[in-house]
């Protein structure tokens, strides 16, 4: 399995934190101010847009935490999730290290995250083959599934979002 380096790890994150960003509905560079029209009120197709948008995102949040049953797969310790299910779907592992990095944390607080998944039976712990120094991260086997069937869901959402907004 090819490991990636810190720089790779940062890069994935920026990438899959837009790609969150587009399926949460805030791809257009976040929330902006109505727009007005030249009498001042509110135009309605914009203020629709946003409503969309909104209610969207709130679906989505309500749905993860639905779906995975725990109020802390959110913030880093998600980010390090999505990190996990895109390293194993491209056959590479990461280090504890690359997923505290990657979430923006300290090793210490790293560490934890990774421990607290552990305790949900979504990730787990393995010593590298080719440098025992270095713990190596993966999704267990319900983790994969998991984050599967949960990015089903918000995609049937997410369409089901755009069907209402057409």
């Amino acid at each position: 399995m090819q490991q990636f380096s810190s720089q790779e790890v940062a890069e994935l994150k920026s990438r899959i934190d837009a790609i969150h960003e587009l399926l949460a509905g805030r791809g257009g560079g976040g929330l902006s101010a109505p727009a007005h029209s030249r009498n001042g009120a509110s135009e309605g197709a914009p203020q629709a847009a946003l409503l969309n948008q909104l209610s969207l995102s709130i679906q989505i949040r309500r749905i993860r935490r639905n779906h995975f049953g725990s109020a802390e797969l959110a913030g880093p310790i998600w980010d390090m999730m999505l990190d996990l299910m895109l390293a194993e779907s491209q056959g590479r592992a990461l280090s504890a290290s690359d997923l505290a990095t990657g979430a923006g944390v300290p090793l210490s607080s790293g560490l934890r995250m990774i421990s607290a998944l552990e305790r949900l039976g979504l990730a787990q712990r393995s010593i590298d083959e080719r440098d025992r120094r270095r713990t190596i991260v993966q999704l267990t086997a319900d983790g994969t599934d998991r984050m599967a069937t949960y990015f089903e869901k918000i995609g049937v959402v997410g369409q089901n979002n755009q069907t209402l907004a057409a």
